[in-house]
């Protein structure tokens, strides 16, 4: 099939196999498709005649499960109804590299471990077996690092391509992209540097959560609430008149750390402490008491403990009362071993010195051991449980620290950023609508900027260096920033503009950032990456703002919100016209399954079980934010449906039906009832089906075509199988092969979304070109067909075949006589079918009553099963 005829209905000889299968086409016709160009984006092209999605990358480090299949098979099914409605449709295909999985697969891999304060190797090859233990794995480069990392992902990359090609996705594989590489890099430092340059992006000291695993700032969108056991333990501090004050903490250990309390302004108990100090057990701090709302009344003692820092209440509070910042925990999660200068009594010193060095846990034994020791804790801890803060690729309770760090402007400290972001998210249609909420309710909740660098030695580098002064401090308020032409950089390795390498870490030199930017701050401009923005505009703008955006709802958060931020600050645009959010797949306990959880199913086992149709019709089935069970039985029903098809399709076509029977226009060839009925009832299933399509709900338009099907090929083959065959003469025939290859021609291009593989076969059997590059079907107007006809005499059809199972006689079976009673509506649609239902029943007889109630077969009298009746 040449190129030049995708998609047309040129007549070709029809050529039905013996023994149609499913076996072997996602090989043979992904093959045909890639050698074709079936579904290659035509860059010549207008805005207006683009259909462009923002395909989400995933993680090409890790392995591909069936929540895969599941979200990327219902992007697929809109891209290909795009392609059909005429659509010049750019649909791409990312690897998500940048990040910890990526770094930690290749030290794995490999046996090397990245330092950016190494120098390039040339060359480099990593050891033939990796050391087994780390402290002996080679150091290498940053860009070593990540030359390896893209080695690795070659082959992991051809592993993911060839599961979605078996899958069916319509990717033009020419547009791929990966997360880390010199393209990728550039358009991230670039996007930084412009929120940079608007004054969107800004270096702070803060109060940063940080995982002490990790060692590394983590943002508000990668928290992670997990229920854990703890317990109050309360103890006083001493006012000055000597009157003890109880607090009830979870976290003893920072009390070194304390820096005010706080109660309610309205709880009675406390207004007489109000602006007076208090004094803290063992390290003997005076601190002030303050009335704040966010302190609970009916929380432990009513007065809590303000300490720097243990929760994001304490940041608030310190930030809003303008307290001292007293930090006693390291980025090591460990206490500070010097005494901090606001302990500056002996006793208290000799207390610090007792849980000085110790970790986070081991220092809060120590202080509670020093309470008991003094009397001074106020009965048994209560044990309780309550949700603690993670990281959420961590395994230990996150701190918050003091630290210098990136920031990006999100509207967690600007109401009016905040506004207009929610007023981007208007500008998108969700699909389903009621996620959107999901997205405000996020940006209402915000409670600080978007954190995005990174205390990790791989990712896109932070593009900035700082001029040192003659003390050789970083002067961090007049940043050294690299030209365009420079991008990407990495200021660990690369000289700052305007010195000498020699000049590195010298007084009156450089110092380049060590940071790396969060992989959000680069997975956020994926519609820029794949859209060439800074690169070529022209290109960029017939496919920007996208038109989808697909992705699931548990990372609305993170890279939906995170990816409208850009494209509000860097375009004053949304990013794309619409969202489509996908569920979760559940499990048989209803759970979600996730590579963390260890309940995923292995794609290429489902697939070679049931094939590629199969699993998308499961896949499709389920409507878009639907979380959905794992169904075994679903992909069988699918299974069956393809395969149903290919015998349908089989049949049809050898029964004499061509490209030549389909009517286009005039109906003048349909001269028997049913036939214009079946055609009238496709009609409405396209018209259904294609306003179903128009709002994202792919799974109402396959239910309804694949409801069809079964009618028409239960009942309408059922009762023209003789008219098929020339029993009523050449017009009689002439109409029913109408109807038929008028019907297959539209099923095949309403099924072909769904079921890409077993539509192309039949379409191959009597067309050229592809199904896939085929426009979507239309009506045909049949105005005076009676949608319900068919069903009707399908049940008539569907009582004598009961009453001939009943009598235990074969279904050729003559009926020698035989009454269909039904309502007068109902009688007269029998009237106007009756030839064919005769024939279908193998009927001698059959007579229509009109009466009262539902259709009803009586009187059936069969010939003897050993002398048929003669006519």
């Amino acid at each position: 099939m040449a190129e030049d005829t995708l998609g047309t209905d040129t007549p070709v000889i029809v050529s039905v196999p013996d023994k149609p299968a499913l076996e072997g086409l996602e090989e043979r016709l992904g093959a045909r498709w890639r050698e074709q160009g079936t579904y290659k984006f035509n860059a010549e092209t207008t805005r207006e005649q683009v259909y462009s999605i923002d395909t989400p990358p995933p993680t090409a480090s890790g392995s591909l499960h069936v929540g895969h299949m599941f979200s990327y098979t219902q992007t697929d099914v809109l891209a290909r109804y795009q392609r059909m409605r005429g659509k010049n449709v750019f649909y791409p295909m990312g690897w998500d590299d940048n990040g910890l999985p990526t770094e930690r697969r290749v030290q794995n891999y490999y046996g090397v471990r990245c330092d950016p304060t190494y120098s390039y190797v040339e060359g480099y090859r990593p050891p033939a077996t990796p050391a087994k233990n780390q402290r002996d794995w080679d150091v290498v480069s940053r860009k070593n690092f990540i030359e390896l990392c893209e080695e690795l992902a070659v082959e992991d990359e051809k592993v993911f391509e060839h599961l979605f090609s078996t899958l069916g996705l319509s990717v033009d594989w020419d547009l791929t992209y990966r997360t880390i590489d010199d393209t990728s890099r550039a358009v991230s430092q670039r996007g930084f540097l412009a929120n940079l340059n608007a004054g969107d992006a800004y270096m702070a000291e803060a109060p940063t959560l940080w995982d002490v695993t990790f060692r590394t700032a983590v943002a508000q969108a990668e928290l992670e609430d997990r229920e854990m056991p703890g317990a109050y333990y309360r103890y006083p501090f001493t006012a000055e008149d000597g009157t003890q004050v109880f607090i009830e903490t979870t976290r003893p250990e920072l009390l070194a750390a304390c820096a005010g309390l706080v109660a309610n302004p309205d709880d009675e108990r406390y207004k007489p402490l109000f602006g007076k100090t208090v004094t803290s057990p063992l390290f003997d701090v005076p601190v002030t008491v303050y009335p704040h709302a966010l302190a609970k009344m009916d929380k432990g003692s009513g007065i809590a403990m303000v300490c720097t820092f243990g929760d994001l209440n304490d940041v608030t509070w310190w930030r809003e009362l303008q307290l001292p910042t007293r930090a006693i925990i390291g980025r090591d999660g460990r206490v500070i071993a010097e005494t901090p200068e606001w302990i500056t009594t002996e006793a208290g010193a000799g207390a610090y010195a007792q849980i000085a060095g110790k970790t986070v846990f081991s220092a809060k034994e120590g202080v509670v051991e020093l309470l008991i020791a003094a009397d001074l804790l106020d009965g048994e801890p209560k044990k309780i449980s309550h949700p603690v803060n993670f990281f959420e690729k961590g395994d230990k309770p996150l701190e918050i620290v003091s630290s210098r760090q990136w920031y990006i402007r999100n509207g967690g400290r600007d109401e009016e950023r905040r506004t207009r972001l929610i007023k981007r998210g208007e500008q998108i249609e969700f699909h389903p609508a009621f996620m959107r909420s999901r997205y405000e309710n996020w940006i209402s909740g915000l409670n600080g900027d978007w954190l995005v660098s990174r205390q990790r030695f791989f990712g896109v580098p932070v593009p900035v260096w700082y001029p040192l002064d003659a003390a050789g401090e970083p002067d961090y308020e007049n940043p050294i920033l690299p030209t365009d032409e420079m991008l990407p950089v990495d200021p660990a390795a690369d000289v700052a503009p305007g010195y000498q390498e020699s000049q590195r870490n010298e007084a009156g030199g450089f110092v380049g950032d060590a940071d790396v930017l969060d992989t959000w701050a680069t997975s956020s401009l994926t519609p820029q990456i794949v859209g060439r923005w800074s690169r070529d505009e022209d290109f960029f703008n017939k496919v920007f703002p996208f038109d989808l955006r697909p992705q699931g709802h548990d990372i609305i958060r993170t890279w939906l919100f995170s990816s409208a931020v850009r494209a509000d600050a860097l375009h004053d645009v949304a990013p794309w016209k619409h969202a489509a959010i996908s569920g979760w797949i559940l499990d048989p306990d209803r759970k979600k399954m996730s590579k963390s959880k260890g309940n995923v199913v292995v794609p290429t086992d489902v697939l070679n079980d049931f094939g590629a149709d199969a699993v998308r019709y499961w896949a499709a089935s389920a409507k878009l934010g639907a979380d959905t069970a794992y169904e075994i039985a679903q992909m069988k029903i699918g299974r069956r449906l393809a395969i149903k098809l290919l015998n349908a399709s089989k049949f049809v076509l050898n029964l004499g039906a061509t490209e030549a029977n389909v009517v286009t226009g005039d109906t003048a060839v349909l001269t028997n009832p049913l036939d214009r009925a079946v055609l009238a009832q496709l009609a409405e299933v396209i018209r259904v089906s294609t306003a179903a399509f128009e709002k994202y709900d792919y799974a109402r338009a396959l239910q309804l075509t694949e409801s069809f099907f079964w009618h028409f090929t239960d009942d309408y083959v059922e009762l023209i199988k003789d008219r098929a065959y020339g029993a009523s003469g050449e017009e009689g025939q002439a109409s029913v092969l109408a109807a038929l290859a008028t019907t297959l021609d539209s099923l095949l291009r309403l099924f072909a979304p769904f079921l890409p593989f077993a539509t192309e076969e039949v379409w191959s059997w009597w067309r050229t070109g592809s199904v896939h590059r085929a426009p979507w079907p239309s009506a045909v107007a049949v105005d005076d067909g009676d949608t319900t006809l068919l069903a009707t005499v399908g049940d008539a059809l569907s009582g004598i075949r009961k009453a001939k199972s009943e009598a235990k006689v074969k279904q050729r079976t003559q009926v020698i006589s035989a009454t269909v009673t039904a309502g007068e509506v109902q009688a007269a649609q029998l009237t106007a079918g009756l030839g064919d239902l005769r024939a279908a029943a193998n009927a001698l007889e059959l007579t229509v009553a009109v009466g009262d109630g539902e259709l009803t077969v009586s009187d059936v009298e069969l010939a003897p099963a050993e002398e048929p009746a003669q006519a």
